[in-house]
C-alpha cells in the first residue's frame, strides 16, 4: 500500500506530521505539501510558473504550489510509483458544509479521484494542536478500514473530528453537508500610504445545521463523515430547464 499525503496548512504544519506518523508503519507514505499555508486554495492549479519540488531533511517534499498541485504532480510523474490512495490533512480548523467549496484540504483529496480507492480528508475542529492525537488515531482507524470499503469511483470522505480527547468522542456519524449563513462583510484596511484593502471575514455561522448534518454531529461530540462526489450536476432541475429552454432557439 502506497499513500500520498498532502494538506493545505503547509509542509511544516503539525497536522501533516501527525498524520504521517499515524500511517508510516501501516503503509509506504510519501508527503508532498505546499511550502506555505494555502488554506482556501480550493482546487486551483498553478499555470503561470513552474513548480519546484524540494525534499526536506525529514523526507517530506515541499512544493511552491497549491494542495491540488501537490497531488497532481504526485499522481502524474513526480513519484516513481503511483500511489494507491490519497489522504489529506490533518487540517487545523473545520471543513464543514460550504467550507468544502473553498477547502484546500478537501481539494487535495478530490485530486486523488483518478485512483481506484476512496480518498480521505481529515480536519480537526481547532486551530490548536492539543487534540491532534485524537484526530491521528481516528485517521489511522479509517485508513486501515478503507480496504473493506466499496464506493463508486471519484468518491471522497470528508472527515471532521471534534476538538476533544479520544475518550470523550461519542462515536462516528454519517452526515450530509450543512450550510453556512452569508459571511460577514470584509474588513477594510488602509496602509500607511493610503491604499485601501480588504481582509476576507470569517465564514458565516451554521444556517442549516440540524440533525443529520456535519455541523450537528461534531457539536454533539461525534466524528462526522460526509461522502462527497465531484459531479455537481443538478439532475432534478432538468425537467424545469427543458420547459424553460423550449422555443428559445
Amino acid at each position: 500500500m502506497r499513500i500520498l499525503i498532502s494538506n493545505d496548512d503547509g509542509v511544516t504544519a503539525p497536522g501533516i506530521a501527525a498524520l504521517h506518523e499515524a500511517l508510516a508503519d501501516y503503509a509506504e507514505c510519501v508527503v508532498i505539501a505546499p511550502d506555505q499555508d494555502k488554506s482556501g486554495a480550493s482546487s486551483s492549479l498553478t499555470l503561470d510558473r513552474p513548480l519546484h519540488p524540494q525534499t526536506l531533511a525529514n523526507g517530506f517534499i515541499s512544493l511552491n504550489g497549491t494542495p491540488t498541485d501537490c497531488v497532481h504532480l504526485g499522481l502524474n510523474g513526480l513519484l516513481p510509483d503511483t500511489p494507491d490512495m490519497v489522504v489529506s490533512g490533518i487540517n487545523l480548523g473545520a471543513n464543514l458544509g460550504d467550507d468544502v467549496l473553498y477547502s484546500g484540504t478537501v481539494a487535495a483529496a478530490l485530486e486523488g479521484r483518478f485512483l481506484g480507492g476512496t480518498s480521505l480528508a481529515f480536519s480537526l475542529l481547532s486551530r490548536l494542536p492539543d487534540n491532534l492525537p485524537t484526530a491521528a488515531y481516528i485517521a489511522r482507524r479509517l485508513v486501515e478500514a478503507q480496504s473493506r470499503l466499496e464506493l463508486p469511483p471519484r468518491t471522497v470522505l470528508n472527515v471532521n473530528i471534534p476538538n476533544l480527547p479520544l475518550e470523550h468522542i461519542r462515536g462516528i456519524q454519517l452526515t450530509r453537508l450543512g450550510h453556512r449563513a452569508r459571511a460577514a462583510a470584509p474588513t477594510k484596511v488602509v496602509n500607511p500610504r493610503g491604499k485601501e484593502g480588504y481582509w476576507i471575514a470569517v465564514a458565516g455561522d451554521a444556517e442549516d445545521g440540524g440533525p443529520g448534518t456535519d455541523f450537528h454531529a461534531v457539536m454533539q461530540g461525534y466524528v462526522s463523515i460526509t461522502p462527497l462526489q465531484l459531479d455537481r450536476t443538478f439532475n432534478d432541475a432538468f425537467e424545469r430547464l427543458d420547459g424553460w429552454l423550449e422555443g428559445l432557439l
